[in-house]
């Protein structure tokens, strides 16, 4: 059994520190718009939030139904109305933070069979409780803070103000993404019984490989928005429908009822738009290869259109900067992708051992349930 260190906890205090400073700021930068009178920008940040918020908060209640299944009903409503507060969250930050302590701190030692039963069992929880904070992460990731990068930076090349709040937001906007990137790659191989843990290197290649691509992206869906609103807008939606028509023919049995299932696939479709999913942890080579060489098509095509359709543009600063980012972002990004997956992939030096605790038929699929929500959520 994967152990829950003294790191895994500091790093759990420091993701709940950071989740609500970035709840902060998302209110004082709408202030600040709304202020100075730019309430399109406000709405459009508070619609990012409370979208992001209630889908978590679906999810997390649906989980707990899951996982407490036959409990006291009495429970699952309080459960339920601190969810309807969006404070569910906060729930699975106590429960991680109370389990994780005991793992860390409290069961470092066991000398009997019914004593190594049950730190083992509190490692698990622990593992747990942050693994289902971190899939959650995953999706206000993709359903907040990247669409508000994306309309900060716009708001920046559009009106060419610098404001000290809107820095603030797309530094914690980078922030969130970086961190819940690695904290959910982390929270995989510890899950998982056939990975191998995430090392160092692997960690730092997975952060830049994933971090520069998704810039990129953002910078040349902004350099579209200034084009055009509408071609980005029509862009989006068809990036959305492309990644939502995939994520059905892979059959995906992330959830038990087939409403939260399609509102998953729905979710997921949100997550390719901006970065590479893998939903079924196969091997995805071609896929992810036509991915990024899109990607790659539609960047350079967008500074094409702008080079040829507006010479004069050239000469302006600012585009030459976002220009050269977005192409070295571009290039790193695929460079680091490459290197990772040759090279510091678990599964390029991990041999996984024999599979003798896998369980056929019902029981067995009700085992594997309980191991872990992540045998059907992966992204590599």
């Amino acid at each position: 059994l994967k152990k829950f260190t003294k790191q895994n906890f500091f790093f759990l205090v420091g993701g709940m520190i950071i989740y609500v400073v970035d709840i902060g700021v998302d209110f004082w930068v709408t202030s600040r718009y709304f202020c100075q009178g730019q309430y399109s920008w406000s709405i459009l940040i508070l619609c990012f939030r409370g979208l992001s918020s209630i889908i978590t908060q679906i999810f997390s209640y649906e989980w707990f139904k899951n996982d407490w299944e036959g409990a006291d009903t009495g429970k699952l409503k309080s459960v339920f109305l601190v969810h309807l507060f969006h404070c569910g969250i906060f729930i699975r930050y106590w429960f991680a933070l109370k389990y994780g302590c005991q793992a860390a701190f409290k069961q470092t030692s066991s000398r009997g069979a019914p004593e190594a039963d049950l730190s083992n069992s509190i490692q698990k929880q622990a593992i747990d409780a942050v693994t289902d904070i971190n899939m959650l992460r995953v999706f206000k990731t993709f359903l907040e803070t990247t669409p508000q990068l994306l309309l900060q930076i716009y708001i920046l090349m559009e009106h060419g103000k610098n404001n000290f709040y809107q820095y603030t937001a797309i530094i914690m906007s980078f922030c969130g993404i970086s961190l819940s990137m690695v904290d959910y790659q982390i929270s995989l191989r510890k899950s998982l019984p056939d990975k191998d843990e995430f090392r160092v290197l692997s960690k730092f290649m997975y952060l830049f490989y994933k971090l520069l691509t998704i810039t990129s992206w953002i910078l040349t869906i902004s350099l579209i928005t200034l084009l055009s609103v509408r071609i980005s807008v029509i862009l989006l939606i068809f990036l959305w429908t492309c990644g939502f028509t995939w994520t059905l023919k892979q059959h995906t049995t992330f959830c038990k009822s087939k409403k939260m299932e399609y509102l998953y696939r729905t979710v997921v479709g949100i997550i390719l738009i901006f970065s590479f999913f893998n939903i079924k942890g196969r091997r995805t080579k071609v896929f992810i290869s036509i991915y990024y060489a899109t990607h790659t098509v539609v960047t350079l095509g967008t500074l094409f259109v702008y080079v040829s359709s507006e010479p004069s543009i050239i000469k302006e600063i600012c585009f030459t900067i976002v220009s050269i980012l977005t192409i070295l972002c571009l290039v790193l990004g695929i460079i680091f992708l490459v290197v990772y997956y040759s090279h510091f992939h678990p599964t390029t030096y991990y041999r996984p051992q024999a599979c003798s605790d896998e369980i056929d038929g019902v029981a067995g699929q009700k085992d594997r349930t309980k191991s872990g929500r992540f045998q059907n959520f992966l992204m590599q």
